[in-house]
């Protein structure tokens, strides 16, 4: 039964992530939860606070409808671990930190005028592309946490 659960509660963190992250969070909460001080603090702590509540809310109903048992400390702490280390990973020095002392930096940057095979046109100006080595270090940083947080509400 705790297989079942866990997969089902993944798939609904997986999705409310995605809508969430993307589709919750405003322009405004994604250019400053980077900053410096208690401005970037502040938006990075609304982007959480919106992200977790989209996330109970579309995992709640999946729950009633598929008659999963789960406990409110599961989602307590589940959700908590989660909130915590999106709200770390999203303050992007963080991140970038943890790329650099994983030998990770030059994927970091990828992507970016930083990076020593930046993307440009033939003119050299900076060329459109699909994201960055930041962007994908930051996505796969928060689905590991994903699963930590469906096990955790799966199992307590």
């Amino acid at each position: 039964m705790h297989a079942a659960t866990f997969a089902t509660v993944f798939a609904a963190l997986y999705v409310a992530h995605r809508v969430g992250d993307h589709w919750v969070q405003s322009s405004c909460q994604a250019a400053d939860k980077g900053k410096p001080g208690w401005t970037g603090r502040l938006a990075d702590t609304r982007h959480v606070v919106r992200l977790t509540v989209t996330k109970l809310a579309l995992l709640l109903p999946v729950a009633l409808l598929l008659d999963l048992h789960l406990t409110a400390a599961g989602l307590v702490l589940g959700l908590g671990v989660d909130a915590v280390t999106h709200w770390w990973a999203d303050r992007r020095s963080t991140l970038a930190w943890l790329a650099k002392v994983t030998g990770k930096s030059e994927f970091y940057s990828l992507g970016t005028p930083a990076h020593p095979a930046h993307p440009a046109t033939a003119v050299g100006a900076p060329a459109a592309h699909l994201g960055t080595g930041a962007y994908a270090l930051d996505q796969s940083f928060h689905h590991v946490w994903l699963l930590v947080a469906a096990l955790i509400i799966a199992t307590v």
